[in-house]
């Protein structure tokens, strides 16, 4: 399974991809507008130095919301770097611009998904990667697990490539619970990462060791 990190925070990117099991990052305009990224020309400089750092996927998303618009500017952020992947909403003129990058070879990541009929709508037009929203499921009681289940099921039956990137993760559960379940990719905050590292028995174990050295020290 990709590890992405879902951020506009460059320490927090460097952090990750210091750790060695960073893959990609995700970004949207709120993640940029949190880090006080503003202005079409500060927002496109700090894609760039978001794929200096790392050296998987990119996601860069679109603002527009029509088909002319999406192509426009997905074209534009595609030309900034060869690891940026365009992030598209999951709307009809989306899907038509989804379409029209897979025909020209040009990543795409399907964002602001929240059904397995959306999933699949997405993967026919040939996006790269397919961002089901499982955290703000569970916001409105509904499963968001069950949502990658069922994209998992439909894809292995049909043998689409399109990946499955779990998205909104919130804690390390959500990793784990994702990983159990074959998602092809989970994008979370760096807490949710780290969190993985933890265990008390660990902490425990290590202080022991630790004790024991130093009293035959």
């Amino acid at each position: 399974m990709k590890f992405f990190i879902d951020t506009a925070n460059l320490d927090q990117i460097r952090e990750a991809q210091d750790l060695g099991v960073l893959d990609g990052v995700t970004t949207n305009p709120s993640l940029m507008a949190k880090e006080g990224i503003t202005g079409t020309n500060n927002i496109l400089k700090h894609y760039i130095n978001i794929c200096d750092i790392v050296d998987g996927d990119v996601s860069a998303e679109v603002i527009a919301t029509d088909y002319e618009g999406i192509v426009k500017e997905g074209t534009a952020l595609a030309e900034l770097h060869p690891q940026i992947v365009v992030k598209i909403p999951m709307i009809k003129d989306g899907i038509k611009a989804i379409k029209y990058f897979s025909d020209r070879g040009v990543k795409t990541n399907c964002t602001l998904v929240f059904s397995a009929g959306q999933a699949l709508l997405a993967a026919k037009a040939g996006a790269t990667y397919v961002s089901p929203f499982i955290g703000r499921l569970d916001d409105i009681s509904s499963d968001g697990l069950t949502l990658i289940e069922d994209i998992r099921l439909i894809y292995d039956n049909y043998g689409f490539e399109t990946e499955i990137l779990a998205a909104s993760v919130r804690h390390t559960m959500h990793i784990m619970q994702c990983a159990k379940i074959g998602a092809d990719v989970i994008t979370a905050p760096l807490s949710a990462i780290v969190g993985l590292l933890k265990h008390p028995l660990t902490d425990s174990g290590l202080a022991q060791f630790l004790a024991d050295y130093k009293k035959g020290n």
